[in-house]
C-alpha cells in the first residue's frame, strides 16, 4: 500500500513501529538501550575440542573495545601441509546498531563457512552506532586489515595464505566490506602483504531517499520493514546527512571513477548475493549495474523467494551460499 508525492514517486505507508520491531529504546543523549537478548557463543581454542572448527579471540584495539574472532578448521592443525588456507575477513550484520562477532547466529555462520570453504575466517568486532556513528565501523574494518597484515598471531601466520584474501559481509556487514574495500584499494602499498582478491556482499545493506519498487512492495516486510531500515540509517549515518549520503547510497556518490579504476587495476572481483524476498534487492541490483558500468568485474546471484539474511537464520540453507563463495574464491 502506498501513495505518491507531487512527482508521482511512491510513498509507502508503514504500519510497523521500528523501535518496537528492533527492540531498542532511544535516549536523548544519543545512545540506545538494546532490549533484545541475543545468545552469545564463547570462543573455543582448545585443539581437543570435538568441533571441526577452532575459534580464538584476539584484541584489535583495546581503547575502542574492538577485537577479532578467528575460525580455523581443525584439519589444518591436525594434518598440517605446505598448502595454506585462503582468508575470508567477515563483517557481521545488524543494521550497524546491534549484534556482535560473538552472537551465536554470527558465530555459527562463520564456523560453518570456515568448515565448508576450508578457509580461515576472521570475524571483526567493530563499534556500533549510534554511540559510534559511521564511519567508525569502516575505520575499525580497515584497522582489522592492517592488523592482519602485521600481526604475529600464530593461527594466521602458520595456516593462512595472506595472498588469497577476500572481504565478506552480510547486510550492514556487506556495506562495511564494500567501503572497507574501497579504502583498502586506495592504500594498496600499505596492504601489500595482504593481497585482497575481491569482495563478497551477502544481502548488502544500502539505502536512498527515493523509494525503490521492492521497498514499496515489501514496506511492512516482517523481517526488515522499511520503517526499521529508515531508523537504522538515522541512527548510523553522521548527524545531518540523509540516506543519499555515499555511505548509504553509492549510486549517487560523485567521487567519479578513480576508486573503481583502482579496484579494476588490482584485478578485484565483486560477488553480490541476494533474493527477491528482500526489500533491499532493488538497491543491490542498482549497485551491480553501477559497478558494471564502471568496469568492475561483478558476479551477481539473485534468487527467488526467501528473505533478508535467510542463510544466517536458517543455517541449513547456507550450503548453497558457501558453494557460491567457494567457487568465487577458488
Amino acid at each position: 500500500m502506498s501513495r505518491t508525492d507531487e512527482n508521482q514517486n511512491p510513498i509507502p505507508i508503514s504500519t510497523v513501529d521500528p523501535y518496537d520491531h528492533l527492540q531498542i529504546v532511544r535516549h536523548p543523549d544519543g545512545t540506545i538501550t538494546r532490549l533484545l537478548q541475543i545468545p552469545n557463543t564463547p570462543a573455543a581454542p582448545d585443539p581437543s575440542n570435538p568441533s571441526p572448527v577452532l575459534t580464538k579471540d584476539v584484541p584489535l584495539n583495546p581503547t575502542r573495545n574492538t577485537w577479532i574472532r578467528i575460525f580455523l578448521p581443525c584439519h589444518a592443525m591436525k594434518s598440517p601441509t605446505t598448502r595454506k588456507l585462503p582468508l575470508v575477513v567477515y563483517y557481521h550484520g545488524g543494521g550497524f546498531i546491534m549484534l556482535s562477532a560473538s552472537s551465536s547466529i554470527n558465530h555459527d555462520f562463520c564456523s560453518e563457512m570456515a568448515a565448508e570453504l576450508s578457509a580461515v575466517v576472521v570475524s571483526v568486532e567493530y563499534r556500533l552506532a549510534p554511540e559510534n556513528r559511521l564511519p567508525a565501523a569502516y575505520d575499525d574494518a580497515v584497522e582489522a586489515l592492517q592488523w592482519i597484515k602485521s600481526t604475529d598471531e600464530a593461527w594466521l601466520r602458520e595456516f593462512c595464505d595472506p595472498s588469497a584474501c577476500f572481504l565478506m559481509g552480510t547486510s550492514a556487514g556487506g556495506n562495511i566490506a564494500y567501503h572497507a574495500g574501497l579504502r583498502a584499494s586506495s592504500a594498496v602499498d600499505a596492504h601489500d602483504a595482504l593481497n585482497i582478491g575481491g569482495m563478497i556482499l551477502h544481502h548488502p545493506f544500502f539505502g536512498g531517499v527515493k523509494r525503490t519498487g521492492s521497498e514499496v512492495r515489501l514496506v511492512n516486510d516482517p523481517v526488515l520493514p522499511l520503517s526499521s531500515t529508515d531508523a537504522m540509517w538515522e541512527l548510523a549515518l553522521p548527524i545531518g546527512v540523509d540516506r543519499d549520503h555515499g555511505y548509504s547510497n553509492p549510486t549517487v556518490d560523485d567521487e567519479g571513477y578513480e576508486k573503481y579504476d583502482r579496484i579494476r587495476g588490482l584485478g578485484w572481483r565483486v560477488l553480490v548475493i541476494g533474493c527477491d524476498g528482500d526489500p533491499l534487492i532493488d538497491r543491490q541490483v542498482e549497485l551491480v549495474e553501477m559497478l558494471k558500468k564502471k568496469g568492475v568485474e561483478v558476479v551477481a546471484q539473485f534468487h527467488q523467494g526467501d528473505y533478508h539474511g535467510v542463510e544466517l537464520m536458517e543455517l541449513s540453507k547456507a550450503k548453497e551460499l558457501f558453494g557460491l563463495v567457494k567457487d568465487f574464491i577458488s
